[in-house]
């Protein structure tokens, strides 16, 4: 029985179901609850750790199994597009206060990681690998990788990111009276990427359109200026 279990477990395509299972089953908790604690990339984190645990396999394993999952991740990024060009006439309309919002929210989010990390004594790789935290994590991890920190790495505090802003964004939104729909969606594009992009369209498809804007500019000029930045730093320093 236990060979048979291993043969099973050792499958890539089970380890494929048991990924969109957990997903499926963290969607019905947090439709079901409307919590949330229960939002179904939490629920899927905890599950699939549980699951790899109970079948001892280690993550390089189950990483292999999903790649395919992983290759997605791109396309399903690009389709963001379609919710932008469906409300492009109302993001003409806040164009300049878009790009202030970018440059000074997305500048203190990267700013202000750097400067924590510095203050609790982090070594240079981590504090690089936590620099690009605040964009979606296929840029995440190529930016990471370019600058000297650790991809792997960088996608673990990307997930994290999006999780906590996910959670916590929405009550600091309506604590701060933030209603409206282009400003509710930029702040979770910006801060909490996919995650707050689709927590947004939750709301309404316009504050999930501003909330791709955000997270597609704010990957565009995180990819342009950190590694610029970083280069310019350790000039400076030698």
């Amino acid at each position: 029985m236990a060979e048979a279990w291993q043969a099973i477990a050792g499958h890539p395509l089970f380890w494929l179901g048991v990924t969109l299972a957990a997903y499926q089953l963290g969607l019905e908790l947090y439709q079901r609850s409307g919590l949330a604690l229960f939002h179904p990339v939490l629920v899927s984190i905890a599950l699939i750790i549980a699951a790899l645990w109970l079948f001892g396999v280690d993550f390089a394993a189950y990483s292999a199994a999903v790649d395919p999952l992983l290759i997605l991740l791109g396309p399903a990024t690009v389709a963001l597009a379609v919710p932008l060009y469906l409300n492009l006439r109302k993001i003409r309309q806040f164009a300049w206060p878009v790009l202030l919002t970018l440059l000074l929210g997305g500048g203190f989010a990267t700013l202000s990681t750097l400067l924590l990390a510095w203050l609790f004594g982090l070594n240079p790789m981590l504090m690089l690998t936590l620099a690009p935290k605040s964009v979606t994590t296929p840029i995440a991890m190529l930016v990471a990788e370019q600058i000297g920190g650790v991809a792997a790495l960088a996608a673990v505090f990307v997930m994290l990111t999006a999780i906590l802003a996910a959670l916590l964004g929405p009550a600091l939104l309506r604590l701060c009276r933030i209603t409206h729909p282009a400003a509710w969606g930029l702040a979770m594009g910006i801060c909490a990427h996919a995650v707050g992009t689709a927590r947004a369209m939750e709301e309404s498809e316009e504050a999930g359109a501003f909330a791709a804007l955000g997270m597609s500019l704010m990957g565009i000029l995180t990819a342009l200026l950190l590694p610029l930045g970083v280069t310019l730093w350790l000039f400076w320093l030698g």
